[in-house]
């Protein structure tokens, strides 16, 4: 990667010596070896570079360096973290919530996990195969039982599988609900499951860390209908460093019922005696948090508010429209192709075996990169590919795009990544 930016900064105003410069010019030789994320090339993994803005906001704050736990380390931060944490409730669909911002969708994801539990003891994890393995980690640190519920043949948590768990089960379980799956990027359907309430008792936790800001975006009508059951969650998990053009990490999670805060109650002796308020060190399971992360977010939301037909969404529309773009000219250059649910692509080379394919995607996985252009590849079972071959192993190899960025909207693109 060519980022001369780097060693062309001069840190004018800092108190730095002449050695101190000499590793800053180190650090910017070492950081040449990276993928180019930041360009229209990198179409790999979920890495979307953070706005100008949230950088200025996030490196301006960190000269003061406040710490969210308490009010007494961030005073200034603690108030702009509970602004942004309104406006995630209210994208979603919440009249009121409890919440803050983590170091990412694992944490957030276990301490909505933590929640569940403290709400229903003994409750088991019910997730689908293609859920993040963040929910089977977590439930074991949490000592949780966990269970796996089949996807049908789009990817997507099988209701009539989850139904069969709902009825055989002696405890309220927690039914986990992706709304963006990290390999397909696929939908689960909330809606279905919302309406299983009717039903059976179960608490709803919505993992949206990839996918909830899609909420304020034009989806497909089918899709949009498990969007707009997100206010039936009881917990919902966002990640900002994702599609929020934030820095890692930051994460976020909401909590429907604001009286869950219960559950966090504590005592220490020296950090909370500079308000009678319930604040953000009353609220969460992880102690010492930047609140440079609740600055950044807070400066770009200003500038990019959280509203339906505003510029956020609008760059959001441009990943969706990307990757039907690419799934469209993929099946006219004769390639397989998935039909994405939100800005991930699935693609394939065509042949008689799984491993004659694997081996033709992994060689055009290589040869995009040799070309400067930087994909990911996905394991996919017999049961997740609706094409007629040979299954000779158990998986097969196929690519992976994930058109995260405004720029990923180019016929051009499409057609060098094609190619």
């Amino acid at each position: 990667m060519n980022w001369n930016h780097l060693r062309a900064l001069q840190f004018s105003d800092l108190p730095l010596d002449k050695e101190d410069r000499a590793i800053l010019e180190e650090l910017a030789e070492r950081l040449q070896d990276n993928y180019p994320y930041h360009t229209q090339e990198y179409a790999g993994q979920m890495i979307k570079p953070p706005h100008a803005l949230a950088q200025a906001a996030h490196w301006m704050t960190s000269f003061v360096n406040p710490n969210n736990h308490a009010l007494d380390g961030g005073r200034a931060t603690s108030a702009l973290e509970l602004e942004v944490i309104d406006q995630l409730g209210s994208m979603v669909g919440y009249t009121l919530c409890l919440g803050h911002l983590t170091s990412g969708g694992t944490m957030a994801n276990l301490e909505a996990l933590w929640v569940g539990r403290q709400s229903t003891p003994h409750a088991t994890v019910l997730a689908s195969s293609a859920s993040h393995y963040t929910h089977s980690r977590m439930s074991e640190v949490l000592g949780m039982p966990f269970k796996e519920v089949p996807t049908d043949a789009q990817g997507r948590m099988d209701t009539e599988a989850l139904e069969q768990l709902l009825a055989a089960s002696e405890v309220p379980p927690i039914v986990v609900v992706t709304l963006g799956t990290t390999g397909l990027g696929k939908v689960d359907p909330l809606a279905d499951v919302v309406a299983l309430k009717e039903k059976y008792s179960f608490r709803i936790h919505v993992d949206a860390a990839y996918g909830g800001y899609f909420k304020i975006s034009q989806l497909p009508k089918e899709t949009q209908r498990h969007f707009e059951a997100m206010p039936h969650a009881d917990s919902i998990v966002i990640d900002p460093h994702k599609h929020g053009l934030q820095p890692y990490g930051c994460g976020s999670i909401l909590l429907k019922d604001p009286a869950e805060g219960r559950f966090y109650k504590h005592d220490s002796p020296y950090t909370y005696f500079t308000s009678g308020e319930l604040h953000l060190g009353e609220i969460t399971l992880e102690c010492s948090r930047p609140g440079t992360a609740a600055a950044a977010l807070w400066a770009t939301m200003k500038k990019f508010p959280l509203a339906k037909d505003g510029r956020f969404a609008k760059r959001l529309q441009e990943s969706l429209l990307a990757a039907k773009g690419l799934h469209k000219r993929a099946l006219e250059q004769g390639f397989w192709s998935l039909d994405p649910e939100l800005d991930i692509c699935i693609f394939s080379t065509k042949g008689n075996s799984s491993t004659e394919i694997s081996i033709q995607n992994r060689a055009f996985f290589e040869r995009k990169a040799n070309e400067g252009i930087h994909l990911a590849l996905l394991k996919v079972q017999r049961e997740q590919w609706p094409w007629d071959l040979q299954w000779d192993s158990e998986e097969l190899v196929v690519i992976r795009s994930v058109l995260m960025k405004p720029e990923h909207n180019d016929p051009a693109f499409w057609m060098r990544l094609l190619d």
